[in-house]
């Protein structure tokens, strides 16, 4: 029981001892407070950083150096072309063929292979041979 009280008691002493070398690890060494916050409101106006916490980043890419209505009429020319589709998101390939067969054709096409038992198992998928 002893050992248990004494561990214990080293254990808090040594967290107490921790937080404050920890406290200390932020503060910038020989600046006062005013010094720190001049030289951010410089680096915001020169647009090194952005202003509010975070990591600096880079500035954005080169803005288009063509005209808005230009840029709308290539792309409307692209979607008369087929080269793209309207809306937003990449082009993507059609899924398949559409049927040269009428709905009742296939339908008993359909129905002749399940009398015949040729059509795969509910739940089965195509298997390898």
């Amino acid at each position: 029981m002893k050992m248990k009280t004494a561990l214990s008691l080293v254990a808090a002493a040594f967290a107490l001892v921790a937080q404050g070398a920890y406290a200390q690890a932020t503060a910038p060494a020989g600046k006062a407070r005013a010094e720190v916050k001049e030289e951010a409101k410089a680096a915001v106006k020169a647009g090194e950083t952005k202003a509010g916490e975070g990591a600096p980043t880079s500035k954005a890419g080169a803005k288009s150096d063509k005209p808005r209505a230009d840029v709308k009429a290539e792309a409307k020319t692209a979607v008369k072309a087929g080269a793209t589709k309207a809306g937003e998101g990449a082009p993507t390939e059609k899924a398949g063929a559409k049927s040269d067969k009428a709905r009742a054709d296939v339908k008993a096409e359909t129905k002749k292979a399940v009398k015949e038992g040729t059509t795969i198992p509910p739940g089965e998928a195509t298997q390898k041979k």
